[in-house]
């Protein structure tokens, strides 16, 4: 008999576990930091609720995102250890997010979708960043996909 596939949950608790054991404090804050909020979007709305791998992915995308938001403007102010701190916390939470796209992959895709609306100028945006969007799903930033877009458009 097989076993199942870990879940994204209970993997993330599994390595809450060994990082307390490992007395790795990096994985240690992110990864409780990450069942807070996990256990927050669980609860949030009209009824408590199991989360779907998407939802977590989306936790998961949030509080990197917060992490590497923290680490850049700690180094705007000078405090380079933070910036450390919150940057080593961002990589352990990267760890659970699917294989990011490359800036080349997210521009094909954005070709693809600018040819397919036959979008040409700037004020599109509104139509081709959506599209993108659902197509790079969790394996791109809409910082990335922005700029990509953009870019192409003002052509």
């Amino acid at each position: 008999m097989s076993e199942m596939p870990m879940t994204l949950v209970e993997r993330i608790d599994a390595d809450l576990k060994r990082a307390m054991r490992e007395r790795n404090e990096p994985a240690k804050l992110a990864l409780r930091s990450l069942k807070t909020a996990l256990m927050q979007a669980r609860t949030s709305g009209e009824q408590a609720h199991d989360l779907s791998e998407a939802e977590v992915i989306e936790v998961v995308r949030r509080e990197a995102k917060r992490r590497k938001e923290a680490a850049e403007e700690f180094e705007r102010l000078g405090a380079s250890d933070r910036a450390a701190a919150e940057m080593l916390e961002y990589q352990v939470l990267q760890q659970y997010l699917p294989q990011q796209l490359t800036e080349a992959e997210i521009e094909e895709i954005a070709r693809a979708v600018i040819a397919e609306l036959g979008a040409d100028s700037p004020k599109q945006m509104g139509q081709v960043m959506p599209a993108v969007l659902a197509k790079t799903g969790a394996r791109a930033d809409g910082r990335t996909v922005n700029q990509v877009v953009r870019r192409l458009l003002a052509r």
